[in-house]
């Protein structure tokens, strides 16, 4: 079982930058795909970053590119997202997700299970 605290979310004027982290306890974290995901008022959920297991950068969201960077630090069971030059249009809650399959040692185990942390409110005004 894995599981996922986000902090570092806040309010910060256009043009900031604020670090987001997920914290995570469980045994498999280090052996996952980990993803940033953001939801605002009344639109979907949508995937802004992934890292793998092994710190290789993903799936960046068009409108993220260039001013979000993912990393992870597996000895402190952590996954930040670190957002600059922040728009308005950032404005939603932060979720990291920790995907269903993880790395045994010798093969990709299907756990059945993803799983969510509760969130982190970013705000940007203008």
């Amino acid at each position: 079982q894995v599981q996922l605290v986000e902090s570092g979310g806040g309010l910060v004027q256009a043009g900031g930058s604020l670090r987001l982290s997920c914290a995570a306890s469980g045994s498999t974290f280090s052996d996952r795909t980990i993803g940033w995901y953001r939801q605002a008022p009344g639109k979907q959920r949508e995937l802004v970053a992934r890292i793998s297991r092994l710190g290789i950068p993903s799936d960046y969201a068009e409108s993220v590119k260039g001013r979000f960077t993912i990393f992870r630090d597996n000895v402190k069971n952590t996954v930040y997202l670190q957002m600059n030059s922040l728009k308005p249009e950032d404005t939603a809650v932060y979720y990291c997700n920790a995907e269903r399959y993880y790395w045994s040692g010798y093969k990709t185990i299907d756990s059945g299970v993803e799983y969510w942390g509760q969130g982190t409110q970013v705000t940007v005004s203008s």
